[in-house]
């Protein structure tokens, strides 16, 4: 490990003194790539410089233990549990800053949210989904974009494609895919018993243009006239837009806007990130074929989460994880879900890279 933290601490040093060379601030491209380098061995290379410190404390803390006087040497006991705690930390620290980032962590996502089983009650389910993550996506500073949406009856949602851009989105929402389960008295229920329902969400890294290519000839583009709720019209012109990806089959509907051309651009963000997530799929089953986390691929059929709301309780079956504020998570307060997960992923990572 010291080795790897004095290579990356060399490297920070040799690119603090470069990137300030007049050649280096004019070559724009050059000059940003740097910049990046330097913002992500910051962290580990302070936390490095720290732990270097420590070490000196340490050694000149126990050299103290063996030739003081006994009063200095009870203090330096004592001084000595502080500084080992705080190594021991740092060692820690370090230990997770090395492991290797997800390279997708930093993209804007598109999430979907679907409507499964249970009728008119799964449909307000997904809309009470898109609201905790979009109130979530609020608290974060984080901004939505609606792609598509269709709803239900009573007000719920059959599905919902919308786009999250803002810092680490994916990092920190990529293991909201799956299978989010719901247990409940419903409104139109008179008996009063608990129904349970269910809904899909899908959480796709948005791709750039360099990750996937899309060959013209291997799209159909159909236009439409936008449609509303009970099937009125919306729209007097044909604005709606369907994709069909011939290869794969994959069909994107977007008629939210009224522009036909901010309807196509949506839709082919949409299919891209489909794509992309096809790529990554084939990319992580073989991953998986050797290791199985405890969290999961992210397949929409893994049930991973019930929402029970007469108990006021919130389970994640991946890691165990039992909540009672379920009332406040609901209204966006996610992080006391979210942060365990990243938590349980981070120590399965560093248990594998030791």
């Amino acid at each position: 490990m010291i080795d790897r933290l004095l290579g990356l601490q060399h490297r920070y040093k040799q690119l603090s003194d470069e990137i300030g060379i007049p050649e280096v601030v004019k070559d724009t491209k050059r000059y940003l790539a740097m910049t990046r380098e330097l913002a992500s061995l910051a962290e580990i290379v302070g936390k490095f410089d720290q732990f270097t410190s420590l070490e000196a404390d340490l050694a000149n803390t126990q050299a103290m233990i063996e030739e003081a006087d006994p009063e200095m040497r009870e203090m330096a006991k004592e001084e000595l549990k502080e500084i080992q705690a705080k190594h021991s930390q740092l060692e820690q620290d370090l230990h997770y800053l090395l492991i290797p980032k997800d390279p997708l962590d930093n993209k804007s996502i598109i999430m979907e949210i679907r409507a499964g089983t249970g009728g008119d009650e799964a449909g307000l389910f997904a809309a009470d989904l898109y609201r905790m993550y979009s109130r979530y996506c609020e608290l974060k500073g984080w901004k939505t974009d609606v792609m598509s949406a269709s709803q239900s009856e009573l007000g719920g949602i059959k599905e919902i494609v919308f786009s999250i851009s803002g810092n680490n989105v994916y990092g920190t929402l990529k293991f909201e895919s799956g299978g989010h389960r719901v247990q409940r008295v419903p409104e139109t229920e008179n008996s009063g018993r608990i129904h349970t329902s269910a809904c899909t969400v899908a959480v796709l890294p948005e791709a750039e243009e360099t990750d996937i290519v899309i060959n013209d000839n291997d799209l159909r583009i159909d236009s439409y006239r936008s449609g509303g709720p009970g099937g009125q019209s919306v729209n007097t012109t044909d604005s709606a837009v369907r994709i069909t990806h011939l290869p794969s089959g994959l069909v994107v509907i977007c008629q939210d806007e009224k522009s036909q051309l901010k309807n196509k651009a949506k839709a082919m963000r949409v299919l891209k990130a489909r794509l992309f997530e096809l790529e990554e799929g084939k990319r992580l089953a073989e991953i998986s074929a050797t290791r199985k986390t405890q969290i999961g691929s992210g397949d929409r059929s893994e049930r991973i989460r019930t929402y029970n709301f007469p108990q006021n309780r919130l389970t994640d079956h991946r890691i165990n994880l039992t909540l009672y504020h379920l009332d406040k998570i609901i209204e966006g307060e996610l992080d006391q879900v979210i942060e365990p997960l990243l938590i349980s992923h981070r120590e399965e990572a560093l248990k594998e890279s030791l």
